[in-house]
């Protein structure tokens, strides 16, 4: 066990529990995060409210229309799983305060709304219907609330309004106010396989947020449930356990955001750090009507699969529009996802980094590389002129070369025109001048144990 002292109070952490909670997280690898609200109204973003510093009364014209009838939760959750995504992450609360769930704190939810529906009920229902696992998100921060405060706060929408100071503010009613919702979310929709905060930042982290009273509770109520760094850090920073110095509030895994780190991450001791990219399609977490800088097909997968090789995860984003339906063009990235995860999934569920294998990864430069066991998955993305030289992969130890989409094998070639590179093994796919899949085509390796 690391110990961690925090004030007159010490903190253990426990390595072996922490490896079992993770256990289901490290192998799915691919999740979906659905950020949906009221700002998908007026489909600027999730950040409307402060970047165009909107007072409560300018913005509480989409409470009162919100009412998407064509919402169906379980269209989302199928979406998540027929793209080949695990686990499923849903914005039970943004910045904006407005909540998705039935709240005993606050009228200001979607049951209140003219929609009169506990969305994160009818969510959770349709992910578990699906058979993938159950994650929320919850911003500590919340705009509405009269005692967050507001001028000064970079943030907050009416952070350049001397008018609106912070005097009569309430911290402590705040923090109340906060932590209940936390646990009516704790407490009232079974069991949650991931809490995702949002977010620390300036002198706003931590015991600001009461974090260790936080998750004393959270732990009590969901003793499994898998927690993101957000309470310490946001997008950038690793957080405490990655210092090998826990806080009680510590991240079971990092966060970098619209970025896949540039190597595996590992903690001040050396160990493998769990971490997770969230990344959108285009360039937006909420709807954004005029948001058409979509990545294409090919980006995503090898986005997935850039992770996935550096031991980490990836969650894609998808904002429903106002009428609550996933926007078309992410649909068909969707499906493109599902399609190259039906043919080749077994190279991302159960994988990881092949560093530490038997393949001298330096030498690799064909692709990508993930591995389970002695299975290796080469990760083809650039057509090769003749056989594909598999520069790292000791030659003796290969059992088998498959194309991992139809099982077909791939032989060494025995050309005269390599025998120049005696210890190099040459896969031969054939006389095609490009790769069978211009996604990423997967070849499949066995090596010796």
């Amino acid at each position: 066990m690391m110990r961690a002292t925090r004030g007159a109070r010490l903190y253990e952490f426990d390595r072996e529990r922490y490896d079992r909670r993770m256990a289901w997280w490290l192998h799915d690898r691919f999740g979906m995060f659905i950020h949906w609200g009221l700002y998908a109204i007026p489909a600027r973003g999730e950040w409307v409210r402060s970047t165009e510093e909107m007072d409560d009364a300018s913005y509480r014209p989409y409470f009162d229309e919100f009412d998407p009838r064509e919402l169906d939760a379980r269209a989302w959750a199928r979406a998540a799983r027929e793209a080949g995504m695990r686990y499923v992450v849903m914005t039970a609360k943004h910045h904006d305060g407005f909540c998705l769930f039935d709240t005993a704190q606050t009228d200001y939810s979607s049951v209140h709304a003219p929609l009169g529906r506990d969305v994160v009920a009818e969510f959770v229902e349709a992910v578990r219907a699906e058979g993938l696992r159950v994650g929320l998100y919850f911003s500590l921060i919340d705009w509405h609330h009269p005692d967050f405060p507001q001028y000064g706060d970079r943030q907050a929408p009416l952070r350049n309004h001397p008018e609106c100071g912070n005097e009569g503010r309430d911290w402590g009613r705040y923090l109340r106010f906060m932590h209940a919702q936390v646990r009516e979310l704790c407490s009232n929709y079974g069991r949650l396989d991931l809490l995702w905060f949002d977010f620390s930042y300036d002198d706003m982290r931590g015991e600001r947020w009461g974090a260790t009273e936080l998750m004393r509770m959270v732990r009590e109520l969901q003793p499994d449930v898998i927690v993101n760094n957000r309470l310490e850090v946001s997008g950038e920073g690793m957080g405490s356990l990655a210092e090998c110095a826990p806080t009680p509030y510590h991240g079971d895994f990092v966060t970098p955001e619209r970025i896949i780190p540039p190597w595996r991450l590992t903690d001040a001791e050396g160990r493998p750090l769990a971490w997770e990219s969230c990344l959108t399609m285009n360039d937006s977490w909420g709807y954004t009507a005029r948001d058409d800088n979509w990545k294409s097909p090919r980006t995503l997968v090898r986005s997935l699969v850039e992770c996935v090789s550096k031991g980490g995860n990836l969650i894609l984003n998808v904002g429903p529009d106002a009428r609550g339906r996933i926007p078309r063009a992410s649909m068909e990235r969707l499906r493109e996802l599902g399609r190259w995860m039906g043919e080749n999934g077994a190279s991302v569920y159960g994988c990881g980094s092949a560093e530490g294998g038997g393949v001298d990864l330096a030498r690799f430069d064909q692709g990508r590389m993930t591995r389970r066991g002695n299975h290796y998955y080469l990760h083809l993305h650039e057509p090769h002129v003749g056989p594909v030289p598999l520069l790292g992969v000791p030659k003796a130890s290969i059992r088998s070369v498959r194309i991992l989409a139809d099982g077909s094998e791939v032989p060494l070639s025995s050309s005269w025109t390599h025998s120049d590179y005696a210890d190099v093994a040459f896969a031969d796919l054939g006389a095609a001048t490009e790769l069978p899949d211009p996604l990423d085509t997967v070849l499949e390796l066995v090596l010796d144990e």
